[in-house]
């Protein structure tokens, strides 16, 4: 009797370890998100300087004084709380800035949400006033449905969006309200 329980004894504990070592999951990334909620960053970072890059040449930079960082979440993102500066450089270097009171990167869409306040200055001089703006790293596209302010060398043009290459060299001012100047060809 007493060796036919030792035997009920030792399969049970070896049917309980094969339970837990089957039950075990050894992944990092469910180690590294003990103790942290889904709503909380994963990460700050005062003065970041982010540079995209294209075959060795930079293409964009985004400067901040505060990022969060939530890559932890399903849409992955980093948020920029304190202001952002975006330079954009075109193919000869000459930088266009952006500059808002509020941003997000989207790392899986390469999307940067520029948000309140935001003023582009081209690198002609050209000035754009809106209260929201999308730049699409991937496409080198600027882009917005909110209201905008665009001032020329010339003109004052007011419209419900924007669309732009990255060069500004086809902006384009949409359901314009404003004043263009128009020339006429001979």
């Amino acid at each position: 009797m007493v060796k036919k329980n030792k035997y009920i004894i030792k399969n049970i504990v070896i049917a309980a370890a094969v339970a837990m070592f089957f039950s075990c999951n050894n992944s990092l990334s469910n180690v590294q998100k003990i103790g942290i909620s889904e709503n909380e960053p994963i990460g700050e970072e005062y003065n970041s300087n982010l540079k995209y890059t294209d075959s060795g040449r930079v293409k964009a930079n985004l400067i901040s004084t505060k990022l969060f960082d939530y890559t932890n979440r399903d849409f992955p993102f980093h948020e920029f709380t304190d202001g952002a500066t975006l330079y954009i450089y075109d193919n000869e270097n000459r930088k266009s800035t952006i500059v808002a009171d509020y941003a997000y990167v989207y790392t899986e869409t390469d999307l940067i949400d520029m948000r309140s306040n935001v003023v582009i200055t081209t690198h002609d001089n050209r000035v754009l006033k809106t209260d929201q703006l999308y730049y699409d790293q991937s496409k080198e596209w600027l882009y917005t449905n909110k209201p905008v302010s665009f001032k020329t060398e010339q003109d004052l043009i007011n419209g419900n969006g924007f669309d732009s290459n990255s060069k500004f060299t086809n902006a384009e001012v949409l359901e314009v309200t404003g004043i263009i100047t128009l020339q006429e060809e001979d």
